[in-house]
């Protein structure tokens, strides 16, 4: 059993309060590698934003847990030697789906965990978020849940079809498990393909996807009933076109890759939604760059000098999310 507060961590109660009082929103990057890890903490430490590690557990299968548990340990000095002397920093597991893994990421020194069980029957949903919260809170541990189901592809999440969350079943959803935070959902959905060309409209100057709007009402009666309870969104890229259009350049074949528009997020951030999850973004971000060196220099094959640019195209892009979306810059001098 190892402790996250060994390891310099801190858990997501404190950071979402602050949050929802301060109508910004807490960015949760999910990462899978060495030069995602670097990008985020750099980013942060510099913009001296609290941030959530995020984990899935594809992620983790490829990382390895031991490994993951010294990076995040790792990520914690590294923001320290930047110059960020008190880190805000929660490693936290992304769609648990089963008690066994959210119980060895506790184990394993995680400070924050999501039980996801929007794909059972609500009562069972009940029951398993129950069991996990009752655990982690033996450690301090945070819970994050779901109720309502994000179409989209994420690592092992999938779903075809979204369902938006019933307003009137989170009282007794909260109530009832006793989780910290809930994700919702509202529109958003997981992976660069967010919506279907027959769900968008078409930008007639530019031809481009215009994706629909958030279900803000849905939203606004979720915090009504629950007042100032912390409220997740997950699949929350907005997958920018210029990196689509740098990796169809150079050989990808991205057609119709959409996402969720800035304007909606930020937003969102000003409501009691503390915590917004990007992943597809560094992803496009990463490989653009990657595209771009091989394209223009064929005969490079030393990954410091692929990687090396990705990594500061993601850090840019981190700190844009951190500063012109999310508002959560100077949040944790």
């Amino acid at each position: 059993m190892v402790s996250y507060k060994e390891l310099g961590l801190v858990n997501t109660r404190e950071m979402f309060a602050k949050a929802i009082n301060g109508g910004y929103a807490i960015p949760a990057f999910n990462f899978n590698n060495m030069e995602q890890l670097q990008a985020i903490i750099k980013a942060s430490a510099e913009t001296k934003s609290p941030v959530i590690l995020q984990v899935s557990k594809g992620a983790r299968n490829y990382a390895n847990q031991t490994l993951l548990r010294y990076m995040a340990q790792g990520a914690v000095e590294y923001a320290k030697e930047l110059g960020w002397e008190h880190p805000q920093i929660c490693l936290h597991l992304d769609h648990g789906d089963t008690f066994e893994v959210c119980k060895s990421c506790v184990d394993f020194g995680f400070s924050s965990v999501m039980i996801d069980g929007s794909s059972l029957p609500y009562e069972e949903n009940i029951a398993l978020t129950k069991k996990v919260v009752e655990y982690a809170h033996q450690f301090d541990v945070t819970v994050e849940a779901e109720l309502g189901v994000l179409a989209g592809v994420e690592d092992d999440v999938q779903a075809e079809e979204s369902h938006y969350t019933k307003p009137e079943e989170v009282i007794d959803f909260a109530t009832r498990t006793g989780c910290d935070s809930l994700a919702i959902s509202i529109g958003t959905s997981h992976g660069a393909y967010k919506f279907k060309p027959e769900q968008c409209t078409r930008d007639p100057k530019t031809g481009k996807l215009v994706p629909p709007p958030l279900a803000f009402d849905v939203l606004d009666a979720i915090m009504e009933k629950l007042p100032g309870f912390p409220i997740v969104l997950h699949g929350s890229s907005s997958v920018p076109q210029e990196y689509v259009d740098t990796i169809n350049m150079y050989g990808g074949n991205l057609p119709d890759a959409v996402g969720i528009p800035e304007e909606q997020l930020r937003k969102a951030a000003k409501s009691a939604v503390c915590k917004i999850n990007i992943d597809s973004d560094s992803r496009l971000a990463f490989t653009a760059a990657v595209r771009k060196v091989f394209a223009e220099k064929p005969g490079e094959f030393d990954p410091r000098k692929y990687c090396g640019p990705a990594r500061d195209e993601m850090t840019k892009l981190y700190k844009h999310k951190i500063i012109e979306v999310l508002g959560s810059d100077g949040k944790a001098e």
